[in-house]
């Protein structure tokens, strides 16, 4: 009989070695990459990368992490944060694992004093988004990189969609700000779009 799934969640840095080998196994049949695991941070920690993983006993069923930093958007300050590096391991796709984990992101970063949550997806996943609670900003396009290296959502080859929750009573009040617009997120040069 399986474990019982659970979700682990910590600082990219606190994650035992064994499981952040793991989720890089994921990863890399994802997004495959070069040959071998990096000993490097998989995000900026400036954005304070917080790691969630769900479980099934030592296994690694599904893994993301949350990326947080302030953004100033139509000239107002907003704690954001946003998903990345969302992957289910292939032989557990279809059992709802991956939308637990990101509805569970979701409720993080509310609780964890976000104004708003922002990231891109491509857009055959915007149902999948949806399903967990986000929603989609018609028109935004996220511009990631950084403010001498832009790294747009919208570049030539990328079919992204922006998609979005809006946490806090002041982000509610400036919703109307973010459709159809450029959002200057710039995480930086390593998450160029978290």
């Amino acid at each position: 009989m399986a474990a019982e799934l659970r979700i682990l969640t910590l600082p990219e840095a606190e994650v035992p070695a064994e499981l952040k080998l793991r989720v890089a196994e994921l990863q890399d049949l994802a997004w495959p990459g070069p040959p071998g695991p990096s000993a490097d941070p998989v995000h900026d920690p400036a954005l304070r990368p917080l790691s969630m993983l769900l479980l099934d006993g030592a296994r690694v069923v599904a893994a993301l992490d949350v990326l947080s930093k302030d953004l100033v958007h139509a000239g107002r300050t907003y704690a954001a944060s946003g998903l990345s590096t969302v992957v289910t391991d292939p032989a557990c796709r279809g059992l709802g694992h991956g939308r637990r984990l990101v509805a569970a992101a979701r409720a993080t970063a509310r609780d964890g004093g976000a104004d708003l949550g922002l990231f891109t997806c491509d857009r055959g996943l915007r149902g999948f988004y949806e399903s967990a609670g986000w929603e989609p900003l018609p028109g935004a396009v996220l511009v990631g990189g950084t403010a001498e290296e832009p790294f747009p959502g919208d570049r030539e080859g990328f079919d992204k969609v922006t998609m979005a929750a809006f946490f806090t009573a002041h982000a509610e009040r400036h919703r109307a700000d973010f459709p159809h617009s450029r959002i200057a997120l710039h995480p930086g040069a390593i998450d160029k779009l978290w």
